[in-house]
């Protein structure tokens, strides 16, 4: 069974992405095993403290390393993805290695995929971006399908996601699609 570690780039506990990746974990039920990235003890990047690397900076890429595959829920912030989420990506694309660019880092050729929630957009800017990070850093991303879901006007206003069947439908082929991507 295929390990597909979820990344939500919020970090509100009950956040839409949050949401929105609890459903897609139903979709992979019995086909993948689903864990979820904890990276609150994150530091900020800093070369001062990269070598060696800080235990959640460790921690984090040992997980990522066991992974299939990560599936990445995220909101956009102002048209681009939120810093926290960058944060990881920064540390995962930095070298194992005292600064062995030559060396594989541990998102060279690992498999992502995208989906977010939230305003007009569906994020899509974010997703833009990210999966042009994500090819800068070397990750192979699944470009089809993404999910993006606009959140309605009660979402907002109660705090909780309310996805249409169309939506819910998006979100199981997604899930369908990343497993077969995987291999």
């Amino acid at each position: 069974m295929k390990k597909i570690l979820f990344i939500v780039g919020s970090l509100r506990k009950d956040s839409f992405n949050r949401q929105l990746a609890q459903e897609a974990e139903k979709n992979l039920a019995g086909i993948a095993e689903v864990t979820y990235l904890d990276y609150t003890d994150l530091p900020f990047i800093n070369q001062d403290i990269e070598y060696p690397a800080p235990s959640a900076v460790a921690k984090l890429r040992e997980t990522v390393a066991n992974a299939d595959g990560l599936w990445i829920f995220t909101p956009e912030y102002n048209f681009s993805y939120p810093g926290h989420l960058k944060n990881v990506l920064d540390w995962l694309s930095r070298p194992l290695v005292a600064y062995d660019f030559a060396t594989p880092t541990v998102m060279n050729g690992k498999k992502v995929a995208l989906s977010g929630a939230g305003g007009q957009m569906a994020t899509g800017k974010c997703r833009e971006k990210l999966t042009e990070l994500l090819t800068f850093i070397k990750a192979d991303v699944m470009a089809e399908p993404q999910t993006g879901v606009t959140l309605n006007a009660e979402a907002w206003t109660e705090g909780r996601m309310i996805l249409t069947d169309e939506q819910r439908a998006a979100l199981k082929a997604q899930a369908e699609a990343f497993v077969e991507y995987l291999g």
